[in-house]
This record gives structure tokens, C-alpha cells and sequence, in this order.
């Protein structure tokens, strides 16, 4: 049996959240990506979006929309919709898209289930089947060229669907508490889909925690190391040092009992105990500064955490982003951090580009345009292929450090950050 997942389903047009197929001209949120944050901050294990867009231009800004929701979550997130070719997949996971759907109701060829999936990955691809009959038609390409089979709305939820290869998830006009816990005995689903937006599953963290009060599994993080194993203090607590998961800066220090690791485990969403309130303690419960978990880990001797998070805002109750901020002694030194220096000098040149410096260089090139940002770019590429043709290693150094220094500058003039860029590189 499948660990359930809860998948909240959004409908979009290119700039709304609508109530579904037959009813999209009833626009459930004139706010997609604050209702996917909402549901993300709310317990969603993933997402689904369906691009319902009309036209050309249409379906563009729905892309658009699709990455900011991509970027506004720390979920997957699977696409569907507008899918008739290659370039389809290709656009829908190069937006943030964890999965991309192809439709079988819409007669796609078995040659192009075989293609995307050996371009992409077949972890990437999932198939959308509209009932039990087509799941056995297509039976064949979605088991050998697909990851997962979407089953939506009419397919229902039982016979072969739930009983094939893949693993399953179903969109579900009925999301209320009692059809959550009564589909989730299925052995072949694995998650849950529909709008979710009633009063019952508001809070999907309640729904989760009814589900596996009833014994049916739910998608939870699974520790390596039980409470019991961890070495507590005089007071039965454990020490958690946080980190930013994205640079390794320490936020802050706090502590856990096991009441609050339980809680973090369930929720996703760092918990402590507060010693000077006396009770649980949600980081950002009341700011709204959440950490969401990227990592726990054990020292040697098993007495202490390290938390690597996904920081919301600032950490310190002072404002501050991190609770490390007075300085009581230092010795010179220059930052070895790769992704710090590229960061520090992207920073320097966005402060050029907002607040000019005469005589400065990069204000030239901002001032001359993009044509000649890319002139110079192409320049020190050939530069760097020259340098590489010679035995001095320091020449192709210097060479790098001059396309690194354009390439950044062109960055900065196209709003494109490290944080995208190293994003789109670890999901390749």
C-alpha cells in the first residue's frame, strides 16, 4: 500500500483559479499563486495544475504563471494541460514542473510518450486517463513510457485503475474528510487530487492527522533515528541548530521536545518547545517567518540537531535574518564560498544598474543596451576556447572570470538570478 498524498488540483486560465472543466467560467481565486502558497502552507504534499488557456498568447502567460506558482512553493509540482508535443513537456518542466502530463483522452501517439520520456526521463512524465477503459487501451505505452497514471474525475475508484502497475492518483470531485478516508484504503492509490477548497479540508494538517489516526499511511517524513535514540538534556530536550539550506548561514538555535519533533516530522514545518512560554512552538505561527525542513540531522554522540531550512523572512525575533549578528572579534579574510562570491558580485552590479557609479564600467554596459552586453559575452566566450587551446592554466582563469563577470551583468539586465539558475541546474 502507498503512503496517501493529498494533492490539492488548480485549473488555471492565464491569470485565474477556476473551479474546474465544465465550470471554468466560475473563477475560484483571482490569486493562483497566493492559493498554491496557501495550500503549501496548509499541508499539500504536491500540486496539480491543468492549463485550461485558449491561444497562442494565452497559453504563454498561463507558463508565466505556472513558473511564479513553481517558485512560490517548496512542493512538487505536476503539469498538465496544453500538451500536444515535445516542446509542450519541455516548456511545462522548464517552468518548475516537477512532472508533465500527457493526455490520453486527447489521442496522443504511443511514438510520443516514447519520445518525451526518453528525452526527459520517464520519472518526468505522467499519464491522464479519463476512465478504466482507456487505462487498458493505452495500458501498454502509459507502463513502459510513464511514472504514474492520473486518473480524473470520471475514472472512478475501483477496477483496473486502482489495481494497475503505477501508482495512482485521483482527482476527485468529493475532497470532504469521509471520501478522503474512504478512498485512501485503496492498496494502488497513491494520492489523493481535487479542489479542496470546502470547509472540511481547509487545513489539509488535520485532515492528515484524522488519516493516520484511522491507520491509513500518509506522505510524512520518516526518521532514521526515533526519539527514544536521541540523547536529551538535564530538562529532556534537544538542542537545534538551524541553517539557511540555501548558503549554510546559521539562523538560529533553539530546542525540541518530543512533542515538537513529532510535530515537525508530521508538518514539514519546524516545531520547538519554548522554554520561557512553557508550550509548543511553530517558528512563524504568529509572523508568518516559517522554516520548512529541508534536513535533520544527528551530531556523533546523537544529543544535538542540525536543521537545514527553507527560511521564510527573518529568523530572529529582532527583524534580523539571522540571530548571529554581533560581532565580537575578526581576522581578515577573503570568502572561499563559490556561491557567496557569485552572489556579492551579482549584488554589486543590481546596485550599479539601481544607483549608477561614473566612470564605472558596468553602468557602460547597462547604459549601451543589450546588444552590446551580448557583444562582449560572445567575445570572452571565444576568448576562453582560445585560452583553453594554450598550455597556461591561469590564462583560461582569468578568461572564465571575465565570462562569469558579462555573463552576470547580462543577468542582472534580464532579472535572472543565481537562485533560478542553480534551481534549474539541480533539476536537470
Amino acid at each position: 500500500m502507498y503512503v496517501k498524498k493529498l494533492i490539492p488540483c488548480m485549473y488555471l486560465n492565464h491569470e485565474q483559479a477556476v473551479c474546474g472543466f465544465e465550470d471554468r467560467e466560475n473563477v475560484l481565486s483571482d490569486d493562483p499563486v497566493k492559493l498554491a502558497r496557501s495550500y503549501f502552507e496548509n499541508g499539500a504534499d504536491a500540486l496539480l495544475l491543468f492549463d485550461l488557456s485558449e491561444g497562442d498568447g494565452a497559453h504563454e502567460k498561463a507558463l508565466d504563471l505556472i513558473k511564479d506558482i513553481c517558485l512560490s512553493v517548496e512542493i512538487p509540482v505536476i503539469g498538465a494541460g496544453n500538451v500536444k508535443r515535445m516542446e509542450d513537456i519541455k516548456k511545462l518542466l522548464y517552468a518548475g514542473c516537477k512532472m508533465a502530463a500527457l493526455n490520453f483522452s486527447k489521442g496522443l501517439s504511443a511514438d510520443l510518450a516514447k519520445e518525451v520520456s526518453q528525452k526527459f526521463g520517464k520519472d518526468k512524465i505522467v499519464s491522464c486517463i479519463a476512465d478504466a477503459a482507456e487505462y487498458e487501451k493505452y495500458k501498454e505505452v502509459i507502463c513502459e513510457w510513464t511514472d504514474q497514471v492520473i486518473a480524473v474525475k470520471k475514472a472512478g475508484f475501483a477496477g483496473s485503475v486502482l489495481t494497475c502497475e503505477l501508482p495512482v492518483i485521483c482527482v476527485s470531485d468529493d475532497t470532504s474528510l469521509l471520501s478522503i478516508e474512504t478512498l485512501s484504503q485503496s492498496t494502488s492509490l497513491a494520492g489523493i487530487s481535487g479542489l479542496f477548497f470546502d470547509q472540511t479540508c481547509n487545513d489539509l494538517l488535520s485532515v492528515k492527522r484524522s488519516m493516520e489516526e484511522k491507520g491509513i499511511p500518509i506522505h510524512r517524513l520518516e526518521p532514521h533515528f526515533s526519539w527514544s535514540e536521541l540523547k536529551k538534556n538535564s530538562d529532556g530536550m534537544v538542542p537545534v541548530v538551524v541553517q539557511d539550506y540555501r548558503n549554510d548561514e546559521v539562523l538560529m538555535v533553539a530546542y525540541m521536545d518530543e512533542r515538537a519533533y513529532d510535530e515537525t516530522l508530521l508538518t514539514g514545518r519546524m516545531t520547538y518547545y519554548s522554554r520561557s512560554r512553557k508550550e509548543l512552538w511553530v517558528k512563524g505561527l504568529t509572523s508568518g517567518h516559517f522554516q520548512y525542513v529541508k534536513s535533520l540531522t544527528a551530531d556523533c554522540d546523537l544529543d544535538t540537531i542540525l536543521a537545514k531550512v527553507s527560511q521564510v523572512g527573518a529568523a530572529c525575533h529582532t527583524g534580523k535574518r539571522s540571530c548571529f549578528f554581533n560581532e565580537i572579534v575578526r581576522s581578515e579574510y577573503k570568502e572561499k564560498n563559490p556561491a557567496k562570491i557569485l552572489e556579492s558580485v551579482t549584488d554589486v552590479i543590481r546596485d550599479r544598474k539601481i544607483n549608477p557609479k561614473e566612470g564605472s564600467y558596468t553602468n557602460y554596459l547597462f547604459d549601451k543596451g543589450i546588444d552590446k552586453i551580448l557583444k562582449k559575452l560572445g567575445e570572452e566566450a571565444t576568448e576562453i576556447v582560445i585560452a583553453a587551446k594554450n598550455p597556461n592554466a591561469n590564462e583560461i582563469k582569468y578568461e572564465i572570470s571575465d565570462f562569469l563577470y558579462h555573463m552576470m551583468v547580462l543577468m542582472v539586465e534580464k532579472g535572472v538570478t543565481w537562485e533560478e539558475i542553480t534551481e534549474e541546474l539541480a533539476r536537470r
